[in-house]
């Protein structure tokens, strides 16, 4: 089976609503309203039927985080409203939707983790997707921080998604990010900032079974190993104000090591060359299956097709092409 597990879905009582709340989306949000399948199922199942009956999508929510349409009640509501649907598509399509991604009210500290219990424990959900950042605050923050203790003790994954817009900008002198480059490199970037504070706030260490998958391979880390291994064994070296050498000795682990404790999608729009790259970084054991279906120029096949064929064209044992398509999936979602 080839079950496709990060793809982006809103349903359709969550939709009516985000547009009351939110009808002129600029940047992202603008994007994700362009695509007729991320809502009509009728053309999502068609684009689906030309990868076989042995095809099937976990699904969640995509851009923007939820947090963005507002604080508490109103985030609160959205995600409770998001995940209800969710569970009702799985219900109703189990063989196109065999699972879906809770969403999280990410501001609401004490709303976010009844909402990812109520989702996993009552609705069925397989993990929770967070976004590389909380309205800029870190995911490793304070408030959020009980959201990893809450995963490890329900066993299941994080669903790692870039965040970033164009009021980000490129340079200290400008107001806004030009050309997209907030997407192309930026999210990317917010992906590997993201793992890095997770690594140094020492998660791995209070957690060895903590699963994160990362959006895009990881960001940045596979092609960084350099500056990610033998860069960072030198932590402090180049901070004045700041002892990192004591935080470096206090790892049990190279912070090498922890980076590769995370796992990864294949969701690269097609890249062969990265694609190689980041399984030669995670290990086949580590990478899982995914298309980011339906951000493609076709709207909902070209990424789910040329993915589909790297993998197929990758030098990999039987055993470790089904670890990709299922098998490390079904392992870490605990689908039977």
């Amino acid at each position: 089976m080839k079950l496709d597990i990060f793809n982006h879905v809103f349903p359709k009582k969550f939709y009516e609503r985000m547009l009351k709340v939110a009808p002129n989306g600029k940047d992202m949000h603008k994007r994700v309203r362009e695509i007729p399948c991320i809502v009509d199922l009728g053309e999502r199942f068609r684009i689906m039927d030309a990868f076989g009956e042995d095809y099937a999508q976990v699904i969640c929510l995509p851009s923007p985080p939820i947090e963005v349409f507002g604080p508490p009640p109103l985030s609160t509501d959205l995600a409770k409203l998001a995940n209800d649907g969710m569970a009702e598509l799985v219900a109703k399509h189990p063989k196109r939707f065999p699972a879906f991604i809770a969403s999280l009210p990410m501001n609401d500290p004490a709303g976010l983790l009844r909402e990812a219990t109520r989702a996993v424990r009552e609705l069925g959900a397989v993990g929770v997707q967070v976004f590389t950042n909380v309205l800029g605050k870190p995911l490793t923050a304070p408030e959020t921080l009980p959201l990893f203790d809450l995963m490890v003790k329900l066993d299941l994954p994080l669903w790692l998604h870039p965040a970033r817009g164009a009021d980000h900008p490129d340079y200290q002198t400008e107001k806004k990010s030009h050309y997209e480059i907030w997407w192309t490199f930026g999210w990317p970037y917010e992906t590997s900032v993201a793992m890095a504070h997770i690594v140094f706030a020492g998660l791995f260490d209070r957690h060895p079974g903590l699963k994160i998958i990362t959006h895009h391979m990881g960001g940045m880390i596979p092609y960084f190993e350099g500056r990610v291994g033998p860069g960072w064994d030198q932590l402090g070296k180049r901070t004045s104000d700041v002892d990192y050498g004591k935080l470096l000795r206090k790892l049990k682990k190279r912070p090498l090591d922890y980076f590769r404790m995370f796992y990864a999608d294949t969701a690269l729009f097609g890249a062969w060359e990265a694609t190689k790259c980041g399984l030669k970084f995670f290990g086949p054991e580590r990478v899982l299956f995914a298309s980011d279906a339906p951000f493609d120029p076709e709207k909902g096949s070209m990424y789910t097709r040329t993915t589909i064929e790297i993998i197929e064209r990758l030098d990999l044992a039987p055993h470790e092409r089904h670890a990709i398509y299922e098998g490390n999936a079904r392992r870490l979602m605990r689908l039977n």
